[in-house]
């Protein structure tokens, strides 16, 4: 039986492989969220792995807030570059696999189509900076190991886009939403199905991957498909604010 650890298990992956680990006999997890593990701390994330028999960590561990990282710059790369270079190195003193998740965001949002695992990254702001950092850290240290990029998470979970609308369409004559940005939105528990089934089967994972749910939609669109259809969304245009966003970072998933 293969060991998984699951960091940021708080989170709104961590959370969707949590609903489905008992549909996984085959794997046995162990569930840390920032409380009982500190990914930042070497000598924490060292004995963790020493004391633990690890086959496989998924990273799900972040900073993700786009407009805080921006004055937070520190924070962001501590959660974002140099935790991924602890667990590489623990994962491959420990020969464990490690997939690490990233993001979209690490691409400038400027091609025009969706983005491919061979497409250069060039992130405009400091969160698609911390992110692609962490993950030049962890090819650097080598080993085993995936990263896998993906696209504008929501789900039931946490606080997400999703839990953030259904809430304010409770109360609000209408909704307004931001209709000029694109990416590929993916539901959470999806993407948990992707990383367990392929742990599960052994399939083998590239060492940069793309997972999204393949459709390239607006913040505005993925409004009108969560809400009820009685709810008025007003379509309004990217405001100025602290982190530059891109204006198209879809993932093609193929």
């Amino acid at each position: 039986m293969k060991r998984v650890l699951v960091t940021g298990a708080n989170g709104q992956l961590g959370q969707a492989i949590q609903a489905a680990a008992a549909s996984y006999p085959e794997l046995s997890f162990i569930f840390e969220g920032k409380e009982t593990l500190d990914v930042t701390n070497e000598k924490e994330v060292s004995g963790f792995f020493a004391k633990h028999k690890i086959d496989v960590c998924i990273n799900n561990a972040a900073y993700t807030d786009v407009d805080k990282a921006e004055t937070e710059k520190e924070a962001a790369y501590v959660l974002n570059a140099i935790a991924p270079i602890l667990l590489a190195e623990a994962c491959k003193e420990h020969n464990a696999f490690l997939i690490h998740i990233s993001t979209d965001y690490v691409f400038d949002g400027n091609k025009g189509s969706a983005y491919t695992v061979y497409d250069t990254p060039n992130p405009i702001n400091i969160y698609g900076a911390s992110k692609l950092a962490g993950e030049k850290s962890i090819a650097e240290v080598g080993g085993n190991y995936s990263i896998v990029r993906t696209s504008w998470l929501y789900s039931d979970y946490g606080s997400n886009f999703q839990t953030k609308i259904l809430e304010k369409a409770k109360t609000a004559p209408y909704l307004e939403v931001i209709s000029d940005l694109y990416g590929t939105p993916t539901y959470a528990p999806n993407l948990a199905a992707f990383l367990l089934n392929k742990i599960k089967r052994a399939n083998q994972f590239q060492k940069t991957e793309h997972f999204s749910d393949g459709t390239t939609m607006s913040w505005y669109d993925l409004a009108k498909q969560l809400t009820e259809k009685e709810i008025r969304i007003k379509e309004v245009k990217t405001l100025e604010g602290k982190a530059k966003r891109p204006l198209n970072s879809s993932l093609n998933v193929k």
